[in-house]
C-alpha cells in the first residue's frame, strides 16, 4: 500500500494511514464557523465519507468567514474543543486548525493552496451545502478553486436539487459534470447553529442536536448565554 507522507494537525506532527485503498486516496474538506458544531455537521461528514472516495474529512474551523464579517461568536478555543469533543475517537475524521491560527479573514483558495503543499498528489473534495453553492459567485477567485479542488454538494431530501447553473460561467460541462456526480445525499436535518444559540439565550433545550460532551461544555463554559 502506498505510505502517505506526516500530516500537521493543530500545530503538531501526526502518521497519517498507510493502508488507504487507492479508491480512496481523496480529502473531504469541510469548513465553517462551527459555532457550535452540532448533529447535522457530523452527519453530513460522515455522508460524505461514505460517499466520496476520500480517506478522510479534514474539518477546518474558519477564523473569520468574508460572508460573515462579524465573526463567531464563541472563541477558537471554545470551538476546536468542541470540535474535539465531538469527534474524540472517531476515525476518518481530523481537526486542521490552519485557518484559525492564521489569525486572519479564512478565504477557501488560500486554504486549498495550503492544503495542495501538504498533499500534492492527493485530490481535494470541497464539501458545500447548496445555499453556499448558490452564492459561489461571491467567494474569492471561484473558478481558481474550481482549478483546486472537486465541489461536493450536499444534497438534502425535501430540498429543491441543487441548481448547478451558477457554475456554468466558471468552468466547463465535463467539469460541472464531475461536480454532479461527487452530489452528497443525506437526510433533511433542521439543524442549524444560529437557531442553537438562540436557543441557549432564550434557556431552551439543546438535547439530542449537539453531541452531549458539546452540550456539557457549553453549558460549563455559559457560551451564547444572554448577557
Amino acid at each position: 500500500m502506498r505510505r502517505f507522507k506526516s500530516e500537521t494537525i493543530e500545530g503538531r506532527s501526526v502518521s497519517a494511514s498507510e493502508t488507504t485503498p487507492p479508491s480512496k486516496q481523496g480529502i473531504g474538506i469541510l469548513g465553517g464557523s462551527f459555532d457550535p458544531v452540532h448533529v447535522g455537521h457530523l452527519w453530513m461528514a460522515e455522508s460524505a465519507l461514505e460517499q466520496l472516495p476520500i480517506e478522510h474529512v479534514r474539518w477546518i474551523p474558519a477564523a473569520t468567514s468574508p460572508l460573515k464579517p462579524h465573526g463567531p461568536v464563541a472563541s477558537n478555543e471554545h470551538r476546536l474543543q468542541m470540535l474535539r469533543l465531538a469527534l474524540s475517537g472517531q476515525s476518518g475524521h481530523v481537526i486542521d486548525d490552519w485557518e484559525l491560527r492564521q489569525d486572519s479573514v479564512s478565504y477557501t483558495l488560500l486554504t486549498l493552496e495550503h492544503l495542495q503543499e501538504q498533499f500534492p498528489n492527493r485530490p481535494l473534495y470541497l464539501i458545500i451545502g447548496a445555499d453556499s453553492l448558490a452564492s459561489f459567485d461571491r467567494w474569492r477567485e471561484p473558478q481558481q478553486i474550481l482549478k483546486r479542488c472537486q465541489l461536493a454538494v450536499i444534497a438534502r431530501g425535501g430540498d429543491p436539487p441543487p441548481d448547478y447553473s451558477i457554475l456554468n460561467s466558471m468552468t466547463d460541462e465535463p467539469q460541472i459534470q464531475r461536480i454532479r456526480e461527487s452530489q452528497i445525499r443525506m437526510p433533511q436535518i433542521e439543524i442549524s447553529s444560529s437557531d442553537l444559540r438562540r436557543r441557549v439565550a432564550s434557556g431552551r433545550s439543546i438535547r439530542f442536536q449537539v453531541p452531549h460532551p458539546v452540550r456539557t461544555l457549553i453549558a460549563q463554559e455559559k457560551l451564547y448565554q444572554a448577557e
